[in-house]
């Protein structure tokens, strides 16, 4: 376990690939798990301010997820029982115009399947953006079908959205999400990190 995060945090893979980015930046994978989590947040890719901090979800999207979660910093953070699994370790950088670029598929051919196998005490996954979602879920749909469908998965697996503000319009348009299923969500993260 121990070699396996310690290699992960020495990656190169994608040095050149972040090099020619409009950001220019070094690699800097933030791995945040330990075989004891009981819960999986499965994200995208770190954004720029968790690659300066090194700390996953350290922006408002975390906020707005904890939030989702009912869960409190300390209890978010704390590796025993979460565990912060992305597509992608590192920031993948930004385009042109200023927009995140999307995970690099080599980061989760090389690592994703390894880190998978050392989680086998999680008992709730939560699956944040269509990166994730088409990963674990295998699914071919959009975001809000994808979402849509929860409850066909609850209560062992939830899809949510991408908590970031781009995303304010879409919680609005669709009410359900914060009406029906996230407090059947909340629920369940309260009786896995807590029961």
């Amino acid at each position: 376990m121990t070699d396996l995060t310690v290699n992960i945090s020495r990656c190169r893979l994608c040095a050149d690939r972040f090099a020619a980015t409009h950001t220019a930046h070094e690699p800097r994978p933030v791995v945040w798990f330990k075989p004891s989590a009981r819960l999986l947040i499965a994200g995208q890719a770190p954004g720029m301010r968790v690659h300066k901090s090194g700390k996953p979800f350290d922006d408002p999207s975390g906020d707005r997820l904890r939030d989702w979660l009912g869960l409190s910093p300390s209890e978010f953070y704390d590796k025993s029982r979460v565990a912060v699994v992305p597509m992608a370790f590192c920031f993948p950088g930004y385009d042109a115009k200023g927009s995140d670029l999307p995970p690099p598929r080599i980061c989760g051919t090389t690592w994703h399947d390894q880190v998978m196998q050392t989680l086998d005490k999680v008992e709730l996954t939560v699956l944040v953006g269509g990166y994730a979602h088409k990963y674990h879920m295998g699914v071919k749909t959009g975001v809000t079908d994808t979402v849509r469908a929860w409850e066909s998965h609850a209560p062992r697996l939830f899809p949510l959205p991408h908590p970031s503000w781009r995303n304010t319009g879409w919680l609005k348009k669709n009410p359900w999400f914060e009406e029906n299923l996230l407090p059947k969500l909340r629920a369940q993260v309260q009786r896995v990190i807590h029961g």
